[in-house]
């Protein structure tokens, strides 16, 4: 007797009432993890909205205190408020391309900030090391030439605002004046001196920036990437999404089973004979 095919197996009335039972357990799995990843985004959101108003809190530490020049920047510091003390130099000022806020495409306005105190103190030594420089991006503006008509505050300045990590080494090509990444290592290029490996995002100055009175627009805090979405969560919809194939797995392997049990009868076996041959038992006494 032929065995079943899985085709005609797979057709067969329990099994197709069986795949019904499982394709609705499947999918209930999908929902329910489909539930967790709300809840993933919804209490990662809420994290992440927790710690930004615990930074937010928090006094604003001086900039020494928490990274020296040239040493790594971590990813606990992205957001942390620092400030220095120093003067702008508007000469090394440059424009990042292409940063958006909202739906609007524009430019960073960085401004190199030449420390004079960081509280400890950084500035450079007696053998004539320039000071610090602390890169500071002061606000957006849709168009360069906007940049252009806002004046850089003179005079020793304090500023405070959220830290950033460097970013990686741009494309190039950019007009004079212009950069695609805040990348430490190309500062160096157009800065002198000992430079921090992250920037600070300008949240307030003193005195006053006046630029941002007319139209240099402060940017919003920056925030931790892959604080989005609460791992525990994003694991549990993980699991109920594996149960959900191992689900459809057993109906897949159920029908291979019952195609393959539909062998010769139980009754019939073969034997091999004392000179090696194979003889068919059929369960009825052979002939004398």
């Amino acid at each position: 007797m032929e065995s079943t095919t899985v085709l005609r197996a797979a057709t067969r009335p329990r099994m197709l009432v069986l795949l019904a039972v499982l394709l609705l357990a499947a999918m209930v799995c999908a929902r329910l993890g489909m539930w967790q990843l709300d809840r993933a985004e919804v209490r990662g959101g809420d994290s992440a909205a927790q710690e930004q108003a615990q930074r937010e809190a928090q006094e604003p530490k001086d900039i020494g205190d928490v990274l020296a020049p040239q040493t790594t920047f971590t990813g606990g510091l992205v957001g942390q408020q620092g400030g220095a003390r120093g003067s702008y130099e508007p000469d090394g000022q440059l424009l990042v391309v292409e940063r958006a806020i909202g739906e609007e495409t524009g430019y960073l306005v960085l401004t190199p900030l030449r420390v004079s105190d960081t509280l400890p103190s950084t500035p450079g030594d007696d053998a004539g090391e320039p000071a610090p420089v602390l890169p500071v991006v002061r606000g957006w503006v849709a168009d360069p030439a906007d940049a252009a008509a806002l004046a850089v505050p003179t005079g020793e300045v304090t500023v405070t605002g959220r830290l950033q990590a460097s970013e990686g080494p741009g494309l190039g090509g950019q007009p004079a004046g212009q950069i695609d990444a805040i990348s430490s290592a190309e500062l160096l290029g157009f800065w002198a001196g000992p430079i921090w490996t992250g920037y600070v995002v300008l949240a307030d100055a003193a005195p006053a920036d006046a630029a941002h009175d007319a139209g240099l627009e402060l940017l919003p805090a920056p925030t931790r990437a892959g604080s989005g979405l609460n791992i525990q969560n994003l694991a549990y919809a993980a699991q109920w999404w594996i149960f959900g194939g191992f689900a459809l797995f057993v109906w897949v392997r159920l029908v291979r089973d019952e195609a393959a049990g539909d062998g010769p009868p139980l009754d019939q076996t073969d034997e091999t004979d004392e000179t090696g041959a194979v003889t068919q038992q059929t369960g009825a006494s052979a002939a004398p």
